[in-house]
């Protein structure tokens, strides 16, 4: 696996350390610059063109959610994951508004952040057991009614239904026995049908459409 150079973005020093030493402890990461605010985000950024930026969401000044915002507009191709110790669902709503791809909680132990990370990074990456179901838990009410009409084939309801759990593509291969090549290209085209950008999405879309209580 390729290198990724990554940036974070935290005003908590000690954050930042913690986050640097989980990093550090893995290869695959290249910590190449720290910052404290959204605003140094931005510039650091452009001076360091990094793969994938680490941004806590409340810092002094510009914030790390109008810093995602700005971040995305000018550079499309970088990563951003939101870090925070907050599980609140309308910051990771927020956040996914904004155009970051992830959501971590710093007391997720380091193992859990190298897998995610290296997910995040090539695109593969599963939303966490918790996010999922507290996702489940807040949208329940509003998938409640009957389901929309969808665009989807029922290989690709199968498939959104492991994704709206927290499935990674390995394991929704095993479950339905097929290659995680052919996973990818059902979700490459089930994200392209939906115009959505990434799992997170893909599962609120889901529960607010009723799609997940009709097949289950």
């Amino acid at each position: 696996m390729s290198t990724f150079r990554v940036l974070i973005i935290d005003d908590s020093e000690m954050a930042r350390e913690g986050m640097r030493m989980i990093l550090d402890s893995d290869p695959v990461f290249e910590v190449v610059a720290e910052g404290s605010s959204g605003e140094e985000a931005l510039i650091l950024s452009e001076q360091w063109m990094p793969d994938l930026i680490l941004m806590d969401i409340q810092m002094p000044g510009m914030g790390g959610l109008e810093a995602t915002k700005r971040l995305k507009e000018k550079f499309p191709y970088v990563k951003v994951v939101m870090v925070t110790v907050s599980d609140d669902i309308t910051h990771l709503f927020d956040a996914l508004k904004k155009g970051a791809q992830g959501y971590l909680l710093k007391n997720l132990n380091p193992e859990a952040w190298h897998e995610y990370l290296k997910a995040i990074a090539v695109d593969e990456a599963p939303m966490t057991r918790e996010l999922a179901f507290r996702i489940l838990k807040e949208l329940s009410p509003m998938g409640g009614g009957e389901a929309q009409d969808s665009p989807l084939t029922s290989r690709e309801h199968e498939i959104l239904s492991f994704v709206a759990k927290g499935l990674s593509n390995k394991e929704i291969s095993c479950r339905l026995d097929i290659s995680e090549h052919t996973v990818k290209n059902h979700l490459k085209n089930i994200l392209q049908k939906l115009h959505l950008e990434n799992r997170v999405q893909l599962a609120r879309y889901a529960y607010e459409h009723g799609w997940m209580n009709k097949r289950e």
